[in-house]
This record gives structure tokens, sequence and C-alpha cells, in this order.
């Protein structure tokens, strides 16, 4: 019951409007040019208003519906005027009479295209211009609906539609270059709206990504005609990123320029991104894009991705850049001091493309393994003083090479060297103790004899040091001679020696040793100048021999110059000789002067009468230089063949 009355207003609604005036058309209508068209028509009127029979007329009108703007007249059944436009090419297919305004249009062009309007006349004054209308749309080609988004690998519907508007034509549809297309489907299609007729006939496939721009076509034609419309499509097929293509992967040298390109094959066009590691680099919109690294370093190594991305995928490809280079300084550690019997380990660490080969070398010898990495270890067991020095860790690749060094030190207890001993000199005996240690080793002496530490000079004897490194030398003289032994040519001695550092301790007694080669240059030196006195003695008299035989008077420019010079000249060769000697037993170039002067102070020649037997020579001058000529010690003095009165010099020779 509720329902009824509800839908008892609307049924008065309906029948109040059915009184009115009415028409019905179509709101569009389509109509390929130079064919025919129907423009459906219907109207009504009050039924208040009663016609005379044959009274109804109508027009028809182009554009709009007010006569006030004079629109074109498309027909007009009450009389024969209409516009030229439209001469001889419309019709009244419908009855007035029923209410049937409908309107055939024949051989339609562009010019035609538009809004058409209908007038009903019932006669007097009673006339309706309706504000509905048709639109006419004169078709130079066929429609295609296409889709908005054509997606690959997604089934597409193409669909062609000809109206079938004209009595007497019936259209016929074809698709152009399906060729190549994945299994198509045809499908034809006849729709109504109204009183109006399209056809049409769809085409089914699914595309990929190489339909993209592909041309398909529609073909619309009319049997028994040489009517023939056409209408081409290009397929906008829409896919992810199918492909990136990168360079290979490369090499390039520190400080280089390179180009990385890279391009997208999608549709649309991706944003294109390089990326190093995580870090993005560089993106654009478009199909390719290119990464230039100007003055490569080693922080632009890496694997490069170009990654291509839209709406509908992303795809991506790598590549790897190297960056040669040559090694870098070598990281090392700080240098070491280590205790002898302890160890220690070496670290050595170098970047270089490729990873260079690293070498560790001790002194300039190769030591350890040679390590192809970028870390090298050297391990050192138990330590010992040879294995002090400095350590060197070189890196090298084909591109360079480069090194860095460390030292290590090695501290350890002090050794007694063997050049450690007591010698015979000509003032006493003489004691070297030389002992290498690190921290470098005190020395001291010690006389047992008499229960005397030695570590200063005394009226005794002297007392030197010198270090040089971790060497340390000692050396004491003793200017007093101890008892003899049995053999009464060498002193007996009791020298102990004492090197001491922090880390321990050496007490030895030094051997004494016979100097055989001082003793042996002391009796040559001798018997040297011996030798050389005796050939001046000859040589002068042989010289005032002469003189007496051609003159018998002595001659001033045969005068031998003083003997004295000569005998001068033999004591400082064997001086000198004396020295060399002392020099070669002696350890280190830092105790010569020490040496000389001592021996100075001590008077090297000295009268001596236990050397080489020798006690003096009188030297005999047969004409000695006007005034006399004086010689070294006391005088003689001797009666010539010719009573002149010569002068003696008495000469000591050791």
């Amino acid at each position: 019951m509720q329902s009824l009355k509800l839908l008892l207003p609307l049924l008065l609604i309906v029948h109040e409007v059915r009184g009115q005036w009415q028409v019905w058309l179509s709101e569009s209508v389509s109509a390929m040019s130079a064919t025919c068209v129907v423009i459906p028509c219907s109207f009504t009127y009050p039924s208040s208003i009663a016609p005379s029979p044959g009274a109804i007329h109508g027009v028809w009108y182009y554009g709009t519906p007010y006569q006030n703007r004079y629109p074109p007249v498309v027909l007009k059944t009450r009389t024969d005027v209409f516009h030229e436009s439209f001469a001889g090419r419309t019709k009244l297919l419908g009855d007035l009479q029923r209410g049937n305004c409908t309107l055939l249009m024949e051989d339609v062009g562009p010019q035609h295209a538009g809004k058409y309007f209908f007038r009903a006349d019932l006669g007097g004054a009673k006339a309706y211009s309706f504000l509905e209308s048709t639109d006419l749309k004169v078709l130079e080609q066929p429609d295609v609906d296409v889709p908005d988004d054509i997606v690959s690998d997604e089934s597409l519907t193409l669909t062609c539609h000809a109206p079938d508007n004209c009595p007497g034509m019936t259209p016929e549809i074809q698709w152009m270059y399906t060729d190549f297309l994945p299994d198509p489907e045809f499908v034809l299609n006849v729709e109504e709206e109204g009183n109006t007729v399209v056809m049409s006939r769809s085409l089914v496939f699914t595309p990929s990504p190489m339909h993209n721009g592909q041309l398909l076509g529609c073909r619309v034609f009319y049997p028994d005609t040489s009517l023939v419309y056409e209408r081409l499509v290009t397929l906008d097929v829409k896919y992810a990123p199918r492909s990136v293509w990168v360079n290979v992967s490369s090499e390039v040298m520190e400080g280089s320029s390179v180009t990385l390109h890279c391009e997208v094959d999608s549709n649309p066009p991706p944003r294109i991104s390089w990326k190093l590691g995580d870090r993005e680099v560089l993106w654009d919109t478009a199909t390719n894009l290119s990464l230039t690294i100007d003055e490569a370093t080693p922080e632009d190594e890496g694997v490069y991705t170009c990654i291509g991305e839209n709406a509908y995928g992303a795809m991506n490809t790598s590549l790897y850049l190297a960056v040669k280079y040559p090694p870098r300084e070598p990281s090392l550690n700080d240098s070491l001091t280590m205790v002898e019997g302890t160890s220690f380990t070496l670290h050595c660490s170098s970047q270089g493309s490729p990873p260079p080969t690293l070498t560790w070398l001790k002194d300039g010898e190769v030591v350890g393994t040679v390590t192809a990495d970028e870390l090298s270890v050297l391990e050192i067991q138990e330590v010992t003083p040879q294995d002090e020095g400095q350590y060197r860790c070189m890196a090298e690749n084909e591109y360079g090479w480069t090194s860095g060094t460390l030292n290590v030190t090695v501290e350890y207890a002090p050794v007694l060297l063997e050049e450690s001993k007591c010698t015979v000199v000509r003032e006493g005996v003489q004691c070297v103790c030389v002992g290498a240690g690190n921290p470098e080793p005190t020395v001291e002496f010690f006389l047992p004899d008499s229960n005397t530490t030695v570590n200063e000079t005394d009226r005794r004897y002297k007392f030197y040091t010198h270090t040089d490194g971790q060497r340390t030398t000692g050396m004491i003289k003793l200017k007093e001679k101890g008892e003899r032994g049995d053999d009464a040519t060498v002193p007996a001695v009791n020298v102990r020696c004492k090197i001491s550092n922090v880390y321990g301790s050496q007490n030895v007694a030094l051997e004494l040793q016979q100097e055989k080669k001082y003793l042996m240059a002391v009796i040559v030196g001798t018997i040297g100048g011996v030798a050389v006195i005796a050939f001046i003695i000859a040589a002068v008299r042989y010289v005032g021999h002469n003189n007496k035989k051609e003159n018998g008077l002595p001659r001033e420019d045969a005068v031998l110059d003083n003997p004295i010079i000569y005998y001068s000249a033999a004591k400082k060769d064997k001086q000198n000789l004396r020295k060399k000697v002392l020099k070669t037993e002696l350890l280190g170039s830092k105790f010569n002067s020490i040496l000389e002067e001592s021996t100075g102070e001590d008077g090297d020649f000295q009268p001596s009468r236990n050397l080489g037997g020798v006690e003096k020579r009188e030297l005999n001058l047969d004409r000695p230089r006007e005034g006399g000529a004086a010689g070294w010690g006391g005088h003689a003095h001797n009666e010539n063949d010719d009573g002149a009165t010569a002068s003696y010099s008495e000469i000591k020779a050791k």
C-alpha cells in the first residue's frame, strides 16, 4: 500500500507532461562524409489543441532554434524555402500528423556538421520551437577507440566504429596491418541507440614491448560504391624498463677521467639514476644518462649501478670501475726498544691498486717472506743483538713503489770482546778492556795485588775510557812493572776487567801478551839508526880526506853541513816508526793522540844501555865548521895529522 501511494503522484506528473509540447531527438548522430544520414525525431503537443487535418507543418533549423536570429532553414514543409547549402539534400521521412518529424539528409559533408532543431507549427499561433537538438557529426574517417594506457603483456581491445544511419548503404569494417600480432581476434558488434545504428569491429590481442610504435589501421567501405574510409593508429605500449645497457667494467689510472654510459629501453622514458654503492650520484628523466668522473681517485673505485624505473617497473645493471694507483706510503709500528731474549712483531700495511707486494728488509737485506697483500707481519722470536737495526718495509706494484722504515734497538747484558788484553810496552804494561752492550757498559779495572779498583788516573797509572755507540773501550797503563817471572823480559801482571750495565756484568782476568811486533820494531829501528850514523861518519871522513889531498888546506865550500841535522832526521824517522808500532796495537783511533802525548812525556829517546848493545859512538869530523861544531852531550879532543883540533859529539842511541 505504501508503494502505491508513492507511485500515484508520479503518474499524475507523467500524464501532465504528456499533455505538453515535447520532442524526442537523439543527442547525436554520425554519418560518413558523402553518405546520407537519418535524424530520428518525434514530437507531441498539448491535448487541448485540436489541429485541423493536414494543418500540422514543421521546420528544421540549423544552428539555433530562435527565429529572430534567422537560422538557416534545412527543411520547411509549408514552403520550399531553405538554405542553399541544404538544397536538394533534405527530405522529411516522418508523418507530421502522427508526430513523426524524422529527417533524411543526403550527400552530407563536413559543412553540415552541427546542431539541428525542430519547430512544430499547428497553424495560427499554435507553433512551438523545441530547444532540444541533435548534433550531427560528419566523419572523414572512422572512429577508433584506443585505451589511454596500453600496457605490455595485458590484453588490449581496439574498436573501430562506422555509422549505419543511411538507408540502403550498409558499411563493412576491416582491420589492417595485423599480420605480426600475436593471435589477434576480431569481434563484430552492432549498437543501436534511439533510432541510430553504429557498427563496430573490435581487435583483441596482447601487446608486448616490441609492439610499441606499431601502426594499425581500420578501413570502412561501402560495397558497390567507391567510398572507402581509413583510420591509422600508432600503438603506445607502456612497459617497464626491459633493458639497461652500460659500459663494461673498466680500469682507469688515478688522476685520469672516465665516462660511464647508461641507456634504458622503456615506455614512458624512465628516471635514470647512477649509484656508487648505496649513494646516488646522478639522475635524470631520459632514455640515456652519462656519468663523467674527472681526475679519478681511489675513492671513486667501486660498483656503479644504473637504475631505470617508471610507473610500470624498474631494472638495473652494474659495472665495476677500478682505479689503479701506486702504493701509498706504508704504515708501520713505531720504533721499538727490546730486551734480548724477548719477541716482537712488526706490522706493515699499504694500499695500492693492484694490491702491492710487501717486502721486509733489515739493513738492506731481505728478511721474512714477501707478501702479496696489503698487510705484512714480521715476527722475531728470542731477540738477539744481531736483530738490532733499521727495518724497511717496501711496497711495490706495477705502477710504482715506496717504503717506510723503523728502528729496532736491542738492549742486552755486556759482552767482553776478544780485543781485551794486556800488552808489554816501552813504559811498562798497557791493558785494554773492550765491551759491547746496550746500554753501553762501564769499564773498571781491578788490581788484586793491591786490592785497588781503577777508575781514575793517579801517579802510578793512567786510566782512559771511550764510548762509541754500544761499544766501550777502557785502557789502563801501568807505569811500574811488576815482579819479573821466569822470563826476565816479561813483567808479571795481575789485572781484572769488569764491564757492566743494567742487565748484568762480566769480570775476567786479562791475559798478558808479549808484543813481538813492538820489540822487533824497536830493534830494527835501533840497528837502522846505527847504520845511518855509520854512513854519515864514513861520508864525512871521505870528504875531508879528499879536501886534504887536493889543497893541503881545508876548503870552505867542502865543509859538510852540520851532521847534527842528519842525525836529527834519523832520530825523527825512528820516532815515527815507534809511534806507528804503538798505533797498530791500540783499539780505536781515539787513543792515538793519547799515546803520542804519553810517549813524549816518557822521553822515548833518553839514553839506555840495554838496547842493541850500543852505548855511544864518536863522530870524528876531519874538518869542522869555523868556530867548531857543538855536539849533543860531552866533548873529546884529539890531534889529527895537521895538528888541528877536531871536535867530537857523543851520540847516545837506543
